[in-house]
């Protein structure tokens, strides 16, 4: 198994961790049970966003034109990646043939320089015509679901097609052919390369990844659109498409991992802290826009030596989609929110939480997972959404790029369903970290993991706890090494006051924004309790944020939370309900249409007489007081066409 030597944190080994119910295990069993199916059905039956018949089309086994976006392939790669997760735990038979006849067919379409993109190949377009036409993203795609592939099952089949592919890709782009300075647009193929470096530990592989970083901004003609306007080592703003940012970013987050490089260090922390600081939303979604134009008042001037400012060339202004706003430029109801742009920071945050062990990174990666990841799937798995908005008016919403008033279970664009599958199929892969005489908890949620940490034996844990409703959690050593070993507990930074118990005898208060470490030779029998306390937070906005300007925004855990109309009898619609500065919501479990959950429980204000009017002047009205029920934010668009506000204006 390769080690990567800059890595703080290292990921255990397929097979090491297997959830054991719980949150995180009841979604791993509806992908297994019912939504990994659901999707083939779709992939094979249905010509819309994503065909596995391109394949057998690209081999000439059957006939027909090309089905899909140029970015279908893609889509069957994620698909099959989560398959290989789920096969991982549970080594079902049935999924490993039906992957290895799909390989075949891949295989079979693959050309014998190592070429393969069905939309190419399959329509009169010429290879690296256009950077749109996403054969970079169709590729990295492959060679990650092929490493996967060769790390679950050890079978070379689908590895020797990301070989012979990623030779091909090392002979057109290792000359740095101007022409292709700024290709391409989703860089998913900077991670796909790293996969596939570590997994059969060819250099040429890691060369052409951190080639693919140097490009960017490398040559004059570059755009914000695709972060190819400058450098990305002198860049300090998240800019331009949100998705293929944090893959651009975190590839380069892998190089990191693999070889130092301290301006590309330097640039995407300050990267990160330009997304977290003034582009994210409260439930984690990056991308505020569905289009807009990309402004970098940084480019247009710059400081001289005696203070003075010096004009600079003005930067291109860049129309932009699917992208990060201005800093605080995050509006409600128009907000993009990409599921696989979220996801795709998520899996940044996991790759800056690996690289330094630093517990703010886990935290963003659990407020994206338990958040805006999971609101892009429906409670039974079978229908997604695009766009993930924090305030929605139902019938009466202006619809914009990827918006629909329901969960679909096909969409013209399908590349979030399998983003979504291929994230909580392998979600037990991001639960735990390990180092010499270290185990490292990122997630919370029923499992057990084992692991070799040092010394004569593995280290066996179960985890046992009812997160995210509520805050107890218990790790039982089942087994261990006879040295010391230190089980660092992530201490979410919402959870003050938390206490972490040894054997019911060595208590200690545990700081919240941290890894609590528990250092000792562990025994069979050993127990660690932690109490994370889950009170009802408020939460508001920096006053730049307009859009949310006086209003509050309600959190329990890790959990945001949102009022939807179906659960308003005496309000018409969302824009009547306001919220009184001390109003105290207490949480509720209950079971009904959205599962078992807990709701927030209190009261609200309906104010009516607003306005119908663009402008109107406004009469004296009394707040009536109402019922208010809040349900976790994942869970809205679950109950029919009605409205949802995730942020509630106060009254004071």
């Amino acid at each position: 198994m390769h080690t990567s030597p800059h890595l703080r944190i290292h990921p255990l080994a397929t097979g090491q961790v297997r959830w054991q119910g719980g949150f995180w295990g009841e979604r791993f069993a509806l992908c297994h049970n019912s939504a990994l199916e659901a999707m083939e059905r779709i992939l094979w039956e249905t010509p819309h966003g994503a065909s596995l018949h391109n394949f057998d089309k690209a081999a000439g086994k059957m006939s027909g034109a090309h089905e899909g976006t140029f970015w279908s392939d893609g889509d069957c790669y994620k698909w099959m990646e989560a398959l290989t997760h789920v096969y991982g735990v549970t080594r079902d038979e049935a999924i490993r043939v039906k992957l290895e006849t799909l390989i075949g067919k891949i295989a079979d379409a693959q050309e014998d320089d190592g070429y393969i993109c069905t939309q190419i190949q399959l329509t009169d377009k010429r290879r690296w015509e256009s950077l749109r036409h996403h054969e970079l993203y169709n590729m990295g795609h492959l060679m990650t679901a092929a490493a996967t592939h060769h790390r679950v099952t050890a079978a070379t089949t689908f590895l020797d097609v990301a070989r012979k592919l990623g030779d091909y890709l090392h002979g057109i782009f290792a000359p740095r052919p101007p022409a292709l300075a700024h290709f391409g647009f989703n860089p998913s193929q900077i991670m796909g390369l790293v996969d596939l470096y570590r997994t059969t530990g060819v250099t040429r592989y890691l060369d052409l990844a951190v080639l693919f970083v140097d490009m960017r901004g490398s040559r004059r003609g570059g755009t914000d659109l695709n972060q190819s306007l400058m450098p990305l080592r002198q860049e300090t703003s998240a800019v331009g498409h949100a998705v293929t940012a944090a893959y651009l970013y975190g590839g380069a987050t892998d190089l990191l991992a693999e070889r130092t490089d301290p301006a590309l260090q330097s640039a995407l922390e300050a990267i990160w802290n330009n997304v977290i600081h003034s582009k994210m939303y409260v439930t984690g979604g990056t991308s505020a826009l569905h289009f807009g134009v990309s402004m970098r008042p940084e480019l247009f001037h710059q400081s001289g030596g005696d203070g003075s400012k010096a004009a600079r060339p003005r930067a291109q202004r860049t129309e932009v989609h699917e992208a990060y706003g201005l800093e605080y430029q995050l509006p409600n109801a128009t907000a993009y929110n990409e599921t696989c742009a979220n996801i795709a920071q998520a899996m940044w945050a996991l790759r800056m939480l690996r690289l330094s062990g630093t517990a703010h990174y886990a935290d963003n990666m659990e407020l994206i997972l338990f958040n805006s990841m999971l609101s892009g799937m429906s409670l039974d798995g079978l229908r997604f959404c695009y766009t993930n908005p924090l305030r929605w008016y139902g019938e009466d919403h202006v619809m914009l790029s990827q918006d629909y008033l329901e969960r679909w279970a096909d969409f013209h664009c399908y590349c979030c369903p399998p983003s979504v599958l291929r994230t909580l199929a392998s979600l037990h892969e991001w639960a735990y970290g390990q180092a010499d005489q270290e185990l490292w908890v990122f997630l919370y949620g029923s499992s057990e993991a084992q692991c070799h940490v040092g010394g004569d034996r593995e280290l066996h844990i179960r985890q046992e706890t009812d997160y995210p409703w509520d805050g107890v959690v218990t790790l039982h050593v089942l087994d261990a090494p006879a040295i010391p070993i230190s089980i660092h507990l992530r201490i979410p930074g919402w959870a003050a006051g938390a206490v972490v118990t040894v054997n019911d005898e060595v208590k200690e208060s545990a700081e919240a924004g941290t890894f609590h470490p528990c250092r000792r030779p562990w025994s069979a029998g050993d127990r660690i309790h932690l109490q994370l306390p889950l009170p009802v937070r408020r939460i508001g906005a920096h006053p730049k944020l307009e859009e949310v300007r006086n209003h509050v925004a309600f959190a329990r855990g890790p959990l945001v939370y949102c009022a939807e109309t179906a659960d308003m009898e005496d309000v018409d619609t969302i824009t009547e309900l306001y919220v009184a500065r001390s109003t105290d919501l207490q949480p509720c479990r209950e079971s009904g249409a959205l599962g078992d959950v807990v709701t927030l429980q209190g009261q609200g204000l309906r104010l009516p007489g607003s306005p119908v009017a663009l402008y109107e002047e406004i009469r004296a009205a009394e707040p009536q007081p109402v019922p208010l029920t809040l349900v976790p934010y994942y869970a809205w668009n679950n109950r029919g066409r009605g409205q949802m506000s995730v942020w509630l204006p106060l009254l004071h």
